[in-house]
């Protein structure tokens, strides 16, 4: 969470320093927005209580003892991170920051990318092994499908 802050703080101070034009003008950013803000908080709040139902949270010292592949996870592996990028992007758009919305949101969501490739998957097939990995082959990461993943 720290890290999401640090990086609107920098895109906020980086907007000024460069005088960096709105990208809407008022009130069309909420306008703009809107979608984004419904989007995202869904996804985050869907996949929040779908962690607490499976007796864990999503801080890394108490994950849940079983892999969660229902509800928003039948959509998209990572639906609460989808959920923060459509969030943060969408603060990006309601504060009129060109930083935040076309660099560090984009850098944000790239750095996540990779810490779940490199660090959280590998630690997820360890602990669930073939589940995940079969779990992992039919759900994507992040853009979340149309229809729900059924399998079992």
């Amino acid at each position: 969470m720290s890290c999401v802050v640090c990086f609107i703080a920098l895109a906020f101070f980086l907007d000024r320093y460069l005088r960096l034009p709105d990208l809407f003008y008022p009130p069309w950013q909420c306008l703009a927005a809107a979608p984004l803000l419904a989007v995202g908080s869904w996804f985050w709040a869907w996949s929040f209580l779908y962690f607490l139902k499976a007796h864990g949270t999503p801080v890394p010292f108490n994950p849940p003892p079983r892999l969660v592949t229902a509800g928003p996870y039948a959509y998209v592996r990572n639906p609460m991170l989808f959920g923060v990028f459509m969030l943060l992007q969408d603060f990006g758009i309601v504060c009129n920051s060109m930083a935040l919305t076309g660099f560090f949101g984009p850098l944000f969501i790239i750095i996540m990318i990779l810490e779940l490739k490199w660090i959280e998957e590998p630690e997820l097939e360890k602990r669930f092994g073939a589940t995940y990995a079969d779990y992992r082959r039919r759900v994507p990461m992040f853009i979340p499908r149309i229809c729900p993943d059924r399998h079992p």
